[in-house]
């Protein structure tokens, strides 16, 4: 790309960016100002991410071929890259070190962007302001063409799993019904971990960071309104040791993580677990601890964007005879599923309900228990009124 313009240089970026992960986005004057802003003016960065064009996964010696540039240069720019959370880059299951260019968001430049401890600067403020433009942008999009999206939406893999709460608010614990039927008849189905102690105790390498949402918000002007914790933000195993070694996260013990995830629960906070390509048969890579005020997940969703698709393993039960009205569930749902009827009783949508067990864990009756079996819980996002012109 010797003889190109800078201008150029962006834009070619910028269309191989755009075009990773689940969503592509457009090149716009909002994409190429967060590229222009995340890799400022280094040329050579530029042309090591148009490399990644045909292939976004690549070893040292397929980016010495796609990119012209010797292999010093090449790990330099990659790590160059890497802190600045556009690039992936751990040894595969073979010791091979594998180069991954990441998208704009969902995992990749927005969520490192706020995932490691801020400096509240200017120039936070203003890639908080542009992501959340390119939402906004998307939006629009979808709301325009909403019919056209749906086919797409529903070919969606689950984003995440959600893992429950375990224990009511006074440390009970949340009563679980059983799965009637055996989900091993198939021979092939592994069901995953159900316990967040169960994964934490999976991994010798685990690694803590801020919640990227919470922080954005916060950026933007909007504290969380439920005054969560800010660090619970856990990456294992391979993304541990790269979030910690890119300085958006801090390596931690087992028992540091346990005590961190009680935090968490204590505040209502939702376990949501991911999985490489959204396979639950293979482990775990994080776990995000979400609110209902701040999640980008659920505020997608809520804002007409993206769907919520999610895979979980429980879906919760009310005992109408034991509720007596409270409202408690309601106000801690993070889907809204759940309301009162004519009667003052609780009812829940099973369709919007993800299993979470925040309902159960701080209702004061014990009136909510969990029933075991898997689902894809799918809800297609709302309809906006478009302003007009």
């Amino acid at each position: 790309m010797i003889g190109d313009s800078l201008q150029s240089k962006y834009e070619k970026a910028a269309s191989v960016i755009c075009k990773q992960g689940m969503f592509p986005f457009s090149v716009n004057e909002t994409t190429l100002t967060i590229l222009k802003r995340a890799v400022g003016d280094v040329e050579a960065e530029l042309d090591l991410i148009a490399a990644f064009d045909k292939k976004a996964s690549q070893t040292l010696a397929e980016l010495n071929v796609s990119s012209g540039m010797p292999e010093e240069a090449i790990i330099e720019l990659a790590n160059s890259l890497a802190r600045k959370g556009l690039l992936f880059n751990q040894p595969n299951t073979t010791g091979m070190m594998v180069y991954r260019l990441l998208p704009l968001m969902m995992v990749g430049l927005m969520e490192y962007t706020f995932m490691g401890p801020l400096q509240w600067n200017e120039k936070e403020k203003e890639l908080a302001i542009l992501f959340q433009r390119l939402i906004d942008e998307v939006r629009d999009r979808v709301q325009e063409n909403y019919d056209s999206f749906v086919p797409l939406f529903n070919m969606s893999p689950p984003i995440d799993r959600t893992v429950p709460a375990r224990t009511t608010d006074d440390g009970k614990t949340i009563r679980v019904i059983p799965v009637n039927k055996n989900l091993d008849s198939a021979g092939e189905f592994v069901l995953p971990s159900q316990s967040i102690d169960e994964i934490i105790e999976k991994f010798d390498e685990i690694a803590v960071g801020h919640c990227f949402c919470r922080q954005r918000r916060a950026l933007l002007g909007e504290p969380c309104a439920t005054d969560a914790p800010l660090e619970n933000c856990f990456t294992f195993g391979k993304s541990a040791r790269h979030t910690a070694s890119q300085g958006f996260a801090r390596m931690i013990t087992k028992e540091e993580a346990f005590k961190i995830m009680r935090e968490a629960e204590a505040a209502g906070l939702v376990h949501k677990a991911f999985h490489p390509n959204s396979n639950v048969a293979r482990p775990e890579t994080s776990i995000c601890n979400c609110c209902k005020d701040c999640c980008d997940t659920l505020r997608t969703w809520k804002e007409g964007v993206f769907p919520l698709v999610n895979s979980t393993f429980h879906l919760s039960q009310i005992d109408r005879e034991t509720c007596t009205g409270c409202g408690t569930c309601v106000e801690w749902c993070p889907t809204e599923a759940i309301s009162l009827d004519d009667m003052g009783k609780a009812i829940r949508d099973a369709g919007a309900c993800f299993g979470c067990g925040v309902c159960a864990r701080f209702c004061p009756e014990e009136a909510i228990v969990l029933e075991e079996g898997l689902r894809k819980v799918f809800i297609l996002p709302p309809r906006l009124r478009m302003p007009a012109g």
